[in-house]
């Protein structure tokens, strides 16, 4: 009687390693204009684009060295989820929001603003209303309850058109404004239903996929070579915690199991990114993003 051959580690690698490559597929730049249309929420006048937050020392401070140790773990960075945005990541976004035409997503840098937020929700009604009242009410009631400001999470909420980040990270912020830029570009008719379809299985993997490939492709298109290694170093990683997230939605296992699962993942991520980086030219060659100490009177 034959027993069945075990599943080759090395092939499963393989597969790991071409997902990660294939799901953050960068093709030539195309910068967007004119996304925003009569719905678009507007900013105030007066209403700055980016906000930041104020310094809280004892919530930062449980944030960066407590609550975002699993994401740091995983991906390998200390300045994931810590809580301390620097001039020059702010810079970045602002750059590529100015960039791709897009003036009226609100950026909250570090911010706990639910008042902001529901604010938001309720007069965004480039969002059909369906969704916001449904969905969205969970997405903005989960930022009420559980604040980024404290549990970390760089997000994209696509029902109040609002990026919050809380990394010192400029290629996830470049991410999540790629998001944003996903999102606006798409109609009215649309948008809810390509948000509803992220409880789909490997929707996820769309949609991050697309956001990373255009991330790195506005560093590669802006010459942003340091960031474009960073980029490659984390967002590759990143990319493969979804493809464990996939197979974790049908399988319950306990917490630091699904710790230990998306470390294991994440790993093929780690080496593609980190060969990909290593491939590039001299970062003192090209602009990079240099981190500056964020601004403290706020």
């Amino acid at each position: 009687m034959q027993t069945a051959k075990a599943f080759p580690a090395e092939f499963l690698l393989w597969i790991l390693i071409v997902l990660s490559v294939a799901g953050c597929a960068v093709k030539p730049y195309q910068y967007t204009a004119g996304l925003e249309g009569p719905l678009t929420l507007e900013l105030q006048e007066s209403e700055p684009q980016i906000e930041r937050g104020r310094p809280v020392a004892i919530v930062d401070g449980l944030g960066h060295y407590f609550f975002s140790i699993p994401s740091k773990l995983v991906l390998l960075n200390w300045d994931i989820d810590n809580h301390h945005i620097s001039t020059s990541t702010e810079e970045a976004i602002s750059t590529y929001l100015a960039d791709n035409d897009l003036k009226n997503v609100k950026v909250r840098l570090n911010q706990y603003s639910p008042g902001g937020e529901w604010k938001r929700l309720v007069f965004n009604s480039d969002m059909p209303g369906f969704f916001r009242f449904t969905l969205g009410v969970l997405a903005t009631s989960f930022y009420t309850i559980f604040p980024g400001r404290l549990f970390g999470g760089d997000n994209y909420n696509p029902y109040t058109n609002t990026i919050n980040l809380y990394s010192d990270h400029a290629a996830v912020a470049l991410h999540e404004a790629a998001h944003a830029k996903d999102f606006v570009g798409r109609s009215r008719g649309f948008k809810g239903w390509y948000s509803a379809m992220r409880i789909l299985p490997l929707m996820p993997l769309y949609q991050e996929g697309k956001a990373s490939g255009d991330a790195i492709g506005y560093t590669i298109e802006r010459e942003m070579t340091e960031t474009e290694a960073d980029a490659y170093k984390t967002l590759y990683p990143a990319y493969m915690t979804y493809v464990a997230g996939e197979g974790l939605r049908w399988v319950p296992v306990e917490p630091w199991v699904s710790l230990g699962i998306q470390f294991a993942v994440a790993l093929p991520g780690h080496l593609v990114g980190n060969i990909k980086a290593a491939m590039q030219d001299d970062p003192q060659k090209s602009p990079s993003v240099e981190k500056e100490s964020p601004p403290t009177d706020l």
